[in-house]
């Protein structure tokens, strides 16, 4: 099994939405089912169709939860190198063709969110940062051309 790095709060954040769905939204949409149910006919009850929908949605979801939290790897992130680009690192990047400076954390592929700032070691910027020092350059190939951008500083 493929170990997936995470950090101790993006696993948190997985295992609390795993929690929630357990006890509040799979409870909730089986009562939904039970009602949805009570209305006769279920051939043409639209009700029963949505619950039984947001049900295999759930049922889906807890797979995947499940699935990602076996295979994950918590990285503390006070035992990673800081004179490089690692795991959980939070650098400044410095686009040299527009001189605008943007912050990201490398984080595992389950925690990503571009707007918090959060970008995937998986990811292709991700993988070009990995092991880079301050003062290195970053080239990167995206679907809008070539990009290169300096690694300023590591927080």
């Amino acid at each position: 099994m493929e170990r997936v790095p995470i950090t101790k709060e993006g696993y948190e954040t997985l295992k609390k939405e795993l929690e929630h769905l357990r006890k509040v939204e799979r409870p909730k949409n089986i009562k939904a089912i039970e009602e949805a149910r009570s209305h006769g006919d279920l051939s043409e009850n639209a009700e029963y169709e949505a619950a039984k929908d947001r049900q295999a949605f759930i049922g889906g979801r807890l797979n995947d939860l499940e699935d990602k939290l076996a295979r994950a790897e918590i990285i503390d992130p006070d035992t990673m190198p800081k004179d490089r680009a690692v795991f959980s690192s939070l650098v400044v990047l410095e686009n040299i063709d527009t001189g605008e400076n943007v912050e990201y954390r490398l984080v595992g592929p389950d925690e990503s969110n571009i707007e918090q700032g959060l970008i995937s070691v998986s990811s292709p910027l991700g993988k070009a940062i990995i092991g880079k020092k301050p003062g290195d350059e970053i080239n990167l190939q995206t679907p809008g051309g070539k990009r290169s951008y300096e690694l300023v500083e590591i927080l």
